[in-house]
C-alpha cells in the first residue's frame, strides 16, 4: 500500500523533540477491528431489552460516542432519552457483547495490520498506547479482549463513548488519565489519534492533535482529507506510518 497526501517525513520534522513521549490513541472499530454485523446484532437485542420492541429505526452511529448514538437511537424511535433509560440501554450493551464474546470472535476480525502495528508501537519505550473510542468501556474492553488485543493498550489511559457524548472532548481526557498513568505530560504536538471516520479526523483537529486517518472502513481517502487529515493511509499495512509517529 502506499500513502496518500503527505508524507511521513512532515510529521517527523513537525517541531517535536527527540526525547519527548507520544500518547497514540487508536480508535476500534472499524480501525483495529470489524464486528461484521455482530455488533448491530448485539444492538438490536439490547433495544428490545431496554424498551420491550423492536428496533424500528437506525440511527447513524458513524464515528459517533455510544452516549450520542443511545440518545438518537431512542428518539427517533419515539422514546424520550431520559438518563434511566440510558443507564438500562448501556447495561444491555455490556451484558450483550458479554453474551456474544463467542459469536463476536467467530464472526468478526482483526483488521490487517492492526497487531503488528500495536506491537511494533508496543516496542517503542517513548510511545504510550490507548484507545479514544465512541464504544462503552466495557464494550471495548470485551472487544479487545474477543480479539487479544488488550495486551498492546493501557485501557486507563483511554476515553470511552460513555465519558462524554462529544468526541472532541474524549481526547483531553484521554491525556489527564494518561498523564496521570505515567507521570508524564502528553501536550496536542505528543499526542496523536488514529481513527476511520471524518469524525476522529474532526475530533484530533479540534482538540489541536496529530492524526492519522485510515481508509479501513466506510470513509475514502478523499472524504477523510476532506475533513481535515493529511496523512491518509489505505489501510494498517501500510506502515510507513509508523515511523512519524515516534519524534
Amino acid at each position: 500500500m502506499t500513502m496518500s497526501g503527505g508524507r511521513l517525513a512532515d510529521m517527523q520534522s513537525a517541531g517535536s523533540s527527540a526525547a519527548s513521549p507520544v500518547l497514540v490513541l487508536w480508535d476500534i472499530d472499524h480501525t483495529l477491528i470489524e464486528t461484521r454485523g455482530v455488533g448491530f446484532a448485539i444492538y438490536q437485542r439490547a433495544f428490545t431489552a431496554t424498551t420491550g420492541r423492536a428496533l424500528d429505526k437506525k440511527a447513524d452511529i458513524s464515528g459517533r460516542t455510544e452516549l450520542d448514538i443511545m440518545r438518537e437511537t431512542l428518539r427517533v424511535n419515539g422514546i424520550e432519552p431520559a438518563d434511566d433509560s440510558l443507564r438500562q440501554f448501556a447495561a444491555a450493551l455490556i451484558e450483550g457483547y458479554e453474551q456474544a464474546r463467542h459469536e463476536l470472535g467467530t464472526s468478526g476480525r482483526v483488521l490487517p495490520g492492526a497487531v503488528a502495528a500495536l506491537a511494533r508501537l508496543a516496542s517503542e519505550p517513548l510511545v504510550h498506547q490507548g484507545v479514544l473510542t465512541g464504544n462503552l468501556r466495557e464494550v471495548a474492553r470485551i472487544k479487545l479482549d474477543v480479539f487479544g488485543l488488550g495486551s498492546y493498550l493501557d485501557l486507563d489511559s483511554s476515553a470511552y463513548g460513555d465519558d462524554h457524548s462529544d468526541r472532541a472532548e474524549l481526547v483531553a481526557i484521554a491525556q489527564a488519565r494518561a498523564a496521570e498513568r505515567t507521570g508524564r505530560a502528553f501536550d496536542a504536538e505528543h499526542t496523536v489519534l488514529i481513527g476511520d471516520t471524518p469524525k476522529d479526523v474532526q475530533a484530533a483537529v479540534a482538540a489541536g492533535v496529530r492524526v492519522v486517518a485510515v481508509a479501513s472502513g466506510k470513509s475514502s481517502v478523499a472524504e477523510l482529507r476532506s475533513a481535515g487529515a493529511g496523512t491518509v493511509i489505505t489501510d494498517l499495512t501500510d506502515s510507513a506510518y509508523l515511523a512519524g509517529l515516534v519524534t
